[in-house]
Order: C-alpha cells, then sequence, then structure tokens
C-alpha cells in the first residue's frame, strides 16, 4: 500500500457496510463531510470504493456471512478505506463480519 505521506494526491477515508434489505444486500458507502481529494464524480468513487474492498474481501464469503449475522432492516459494517482519486488504496481496515 502506497504511504499517505508520499507526497502523491490526496485521499480519504470511506466507511463501508452491508444494508440488508428482505430481498437484497445494498453496497453502502459513507462519505466523509469534508473530502480532501479532487473527487469529480460522486458515482465513479462510489465504484472506486466498491472495487477496494472487493480486492481485498472476498466478496462471496463476506456475503453469505453477512447473510448468517444480519436480519432485513440492518446494516454490517465491514470497516473502512482510504483512497486516492486514481483509486490507489492507501489504507484499510476491513474485515468480514
Amino acid at each position: 500500500m502506497a504511504d499517505a505521506s508520499d507526497g502523491a494526491s490526496p485521499a480519504d477515508t470511506f466507511g463501508v457496510s452491508i444494508g440488508v434489505d428482505d430481498d437484497a444486500f445494498r453496497f453502502l458507502v459513507h462519505v466523509p463531510s469534508a473530502l480532501e481529494a479532487a473527487w469529480s464524480d460522486r458515482d465513479a468513487f462510489q465504484r472506486l470504493v466498491e472495487e477496494a474492498v472487493w480486492d481485498l474481501l472476498d466478496r462471496g464469503e463476506t456475503l453469505r456471512a453477512v447473510d448468517r449475522v444480519a436480519d432485513a432492516g440492518e446494516r454490517v459494517e465491514l470497516g473502512t478505506v482510504t483512497l486516492r482519486p486514481d483509486g490507489t488504496v492507501v489504507d484499510h481496515a476491513l474485515t468480514a463480519p
């Protein structure tokens, strides 16, 4: 992982969780109130966050665990991921439930 102090572009830390509905899971990105980096497209950075999370966690295993531990209407926190707008993961604190 890159070092946040290496002089590269700023990065932001996003919380991530899985929302459980009656018939589906929703991947949720929790956006900080003040962003440091120049994110130009909200949908694009949410996709980058999701891609980074599934690169770091096993998607199938994580979703099966969410299914075991959560009921409809609940949200399961996966942790945080710190990204730069180019998709570089600077840091993360992600764990499957």
